[in-house]
């Protein structure tokens, strides 16, 4: 077989989900951004502008990629690298851009509840808690037992989907602080902490990208498409790991030294400006 067989909405059923969300979302953001225009505030700088709500449609359309998409079925009836491409939208993509979109203002109603489950969690609700969580779900799923399962059961695919996207969310509310954490990163601790999840799944990537064997059984009798053998579309999955893990790095990397400049930029303008009134300060005692 040549060409696969490509089709829109294989699951119609998950368009419930995502419109629930997109509802709930869309309805607190045109209220927090009210609230903030009744206090004569600026919508943009509390983090109700137009970059969240940007934020929020990239994060739906890496969702809708991923579940409504042909993407879907491609992962299912054909390849195992757009099964992975699809976990690296659901995973690290849609996480990304949804945190993005939400902010302190936005986030207001449910932070005593969030802040209630962060204390009740413990040591989990700390970055290396949610390197943890991210490094073993990842890992975990990746297990041939359980991703041929998940591939062949829909009800285990469906947690497997979800398992991906709260793994996301562990990994990127850290660095994002939606709702500020009672253990924050500091200084040059987000470099380090997003250098080692990205590396620590940089292993995983390297090993499908080189292995010699097909690992996933389910792939090895779906039907072959594009000239591509088992094994090549498991090195292709390793390859698109690996990139996107790389880009995502090195995207990050760039905006968080953009920040601690901006920081550092700041403090050093707040230094001069104190520096001057104690200056005039001192001329007047004179």
């Amino acid at each position: 077989m040549g060409h696969p067989y490509l089709h829109w909405f294989q699951d119609p059923l998950v368009l419930v989900p995502l419109t629930f969300f997109a509802g709930v979302y869309a309805w607190r953001f045109r209220q927090a951004r009210a609230e903030v225009l009744a206090r004569g505030g600026s919508p943009s700088k509390r983090g109700v502008g137009p970059l969240q709500a940007l934020a929020f449609a990239g994060g739906m359309l890496a969702l809708l990629g991923a579940l409504v998409s042909p993407l879907d079925g491609l992962g299912e009836d054909y390849l195992f690298s757009a099964h992975m491409l699809q976990h690296v939208l659901l995973g690290d993509v849609a996480p990304l851009l949804i945190l993005l979109s939400l902010s302190r203002v936005i986030m207001r109603p449910a932070t005593r509840r969030l802040t209630s489950i962060e204390r009740r969690l413990g040591p989990l609700a700390s970055p290396a808690g949610c390197i943890v969580i991210w490094l073993t779900l990842m890992y975990v799923w990746h297990i041939p037992a359980l991703y041929d399962a998940a591939t062949e059961h829909p009800l285990i695919h469906l947690f497997e989907h979800a398992s991906f996207f709260g793994a996301g969310v562990a990994l990127w509310w850290p660095l994002i602080e939606p709702i500020p954490m009672r253990r924050p990163l500091t200084g040059l601790q987000p470099v380090a902490y997003i250098a080692t999840a990205k590396a620590g799944l940089a292993v995983l990537g390297v090993y499908l990208t080189w292995s010699a064997g097909s690992i996933y059984d389910y792939y090895q009798h779906t039907p072959r498409i594009w000239g591509l053998s088992p094994i090549e579309d498991q090195n292709v999955a390793g390859v698109i790991m690996m990139v996107e893990q790389s880009l995502t790095l090195a995207v990050v990397l760039v905006a968080l030294f953009v920040k601690m400049l901006g920081r550092s930029e700041a403090d050093q303008l707040r230094r001069e400006r104190l520096e001057e009134r104690e200056a005039e300060a001192a001329a007047r005692r004179a």
